[in-house]
C-alpha cells in the first residue's frame, strides 16, 4: 500500500512584517477618523464664534 501525500496548511508563527503592516495600516485609518472628527468639530466651534462676533446670534443665560 502506498502512502498518500495529503497538502496540509502548516501553522506558522506571527509574520512580523504582516503585523506591522496591518498595524501600521489600521493606526493610519484610526488616526485620519480622529483627525477628520477634529477638524470638523474645530469647524463648528470657529463658526459659531464668528457668528457671535458679527452679532448673528447672542449667547443670553435663562433668567427663570
Amino acid at each position: 500500500m502506498a502512502a498518500h501525500k495529503i497538502a496540509h496548511a502548516t501553522l506558522k508563527g506571527p509574520s512580523v512584517i504582516k503585523e506591522i503592516c496591518i498595524g501600521l495600516t489600521l493606526g493610519l485609518f484610526a488616526g485620519g477618523l480622529w483627525k477628520m472628527h477634529h477638524w470638523n468639530e474645530q469647524r463648528k466651534t470657529r463658526a459659531f464664534y464668528d457668528m457671535l462676533e458679527k452679532g448673528e446670534i447672542s449667547v443670553v443665560a435663562a433668567e427663570e
